[in-house]
């Protein structure tokens, strides 16, 4: 069966609930993001909905600064290939196409800034 691209806003909260089903069951990150986000999921996922649909459609919905959050997470370089591998398991198995391949790559992008400024602040 062929798969789409990520067209729309449907497409975008199909993509988000797996995959943050997926890292809310992780074993390594899991715990991290419940700890954060406790009951809270509700809002981190309509949060990140409008994230990447700011992000893959241009459709500016998101105005929030997303690093701030993250700035002192407990989390090394291994912390963000396990969800870079989860996002990628979880594009690479709904879509395909140039959209689903920006988003595996500013997914990309995203960690590697993360990693970069968290590292900063746990190395002050």
């Amino acid at each position: 069966m062929d798969k789409g691209d990520i067209q729309s806003l449907d497409d975008i909260k199909l993509l988000v609930d797996q995959f943050y089903g997926k890292v809310r069951n992780n074993d390594l990150i899991g715990p991290i993001f419940n700890e954060v986000i406790k009951d809270k999921w509700p809002e981190h996922l309509e949060k990140m909905y409008r994230f990447w649909e700011t992000i893959l459609l241009g459709n500016n919905t998101y105005d929030g600064r997303p690093f701030p959050p993250h700035a002192h997470l407990p989390v090394a370089q291994e912390h963000f290939d396990q969800w870079k591998a989860l996002f990628f398991q979880t594009v690479d198995q709904l879509y395909q196409g140039e959209v689903a391949e920006m988003a595996k790559w500013r997914a990309t992008k995203i960690a590697e800034v993360f990693h970069a400024k968290i590292s900063y602040f746990q190395n002050q």
